[in-house]
């Protein structure tokens, strides 16, 4: 998915988000995490689509959508978002695929803002404390001494913290589309905002909650993913009923990336039962 292929837009209530749509069928709504966009699910919604009318979105803050001064772009706001858009394309009871961040704001929607899910499919989630990597927590510490890297210096650092979510590595374009949203004077300042408002109370507050789930779940994980390290994925598992566990051989955090074919076969025997 390139910029030209997110054509939609949506005013929510923390600016402007673009979004599409592939394919036909029962309805798949694909959240991508932190610090990504909705491109790292191309290959993923591109191989549902035949079976599926996929929706895929950037979040306010991130990729193609609304960047600006002042926004809020926290994990309660995205939640908030996720249930109007929901709401805009009116699905009462999607199948759900969220990675990273997005499992958060998946869980949110649904337990503290009512949405409902027919299926949720959580690759490598944030979802439990503690969360952020020593570099996410020296960042949020320090947001404005970061924003005042020369543009070259900014670049390199994010592309080398974009790199390192990979476990095979990401080809040279690939990691391109990932940083360029993050590129620019408003990009720059975005990015440094997403770090600044994560905040691990909108993990909390509903972490004691999963026990109440009750959509089946499937729970992927990249066996390599430094980010968030699989010990917590299977810590994770034990409060979900009946969850389906699968881990993922040679993935790094960037699953969809990494092994794009097995996480779309289990997402495939997952979504069509």
């Amino acid at each position: 998915m390139t910029d030209q292929a997110v054509p939609e837009e949506f005013a929510s209530s923390a600016g402007a988000v673009r979004w599409g749509t592939v394919g036909s069928g029962e309805p798949v709504v694909l959240l991508h995490g932190t610090p990504f966009s909705s491109y790292v699910w191309r290959d993923v919604a591109a191989a549902l689509a035949p079976r599926h009318r996929v929706y895929f979105w950037d979040m306010p803050g991130y990729g193609t959508s609304e960047m600006r001064t002042g926004q809020n772009v926290s994990l309660a706001t995205q939640g908030q978002v996720f249930t109007e858009l929901l709401a805009h394309w009116g699905l009462e009871a999607p199948s759900v695929v969220a990675h990273d961040f997005g499992g958060a704001v998946a869980l949110r929607a649904h337990l503290l803002h009512g949405a409902a899910y027919s299926r949720l499919a959580l690759v490598s989630p944030v979802a439990m404390a503690p969360w952020g990597s020593p570099f996410f927590r020296l960042v949020g510490e320090h947001t404005e001494v970061f924003e005042q890297l020369p543009p070259a210096l900014h670049r390199a650092l994010v592309t080398e913290y974009v790199s390192s979510a990979s476990a095979p590595g990401l080809r040279r374009p690939v990691l391109d589309q990932l940083v360029d949203p993050w590129t620019g004077v408003d990009g720059q300042s975005a990015f440094y905002r997403q770090i600044k408002q994560a905040d691990q109370t909108h993990t909390d507050e509903v972490q004691g909650l999963y026990p109440r789930i009750e959509p089946p779940v499937l729970l992927a994980w990249g066996e390599r993913d430094t980010w968030i390290p699989p010990e917590r994925s299977q810590a994770l598992a034990a409060l979900i009923p009946g969850v389906e566990t699968h881990p993922i051989a040679g993935a790094g955090h960037l699953v969809q990336l990494d092994a794009p074919a097995q996480l779309t076969a289990a997402l495939v025997d997952f979504l069509r039962r």
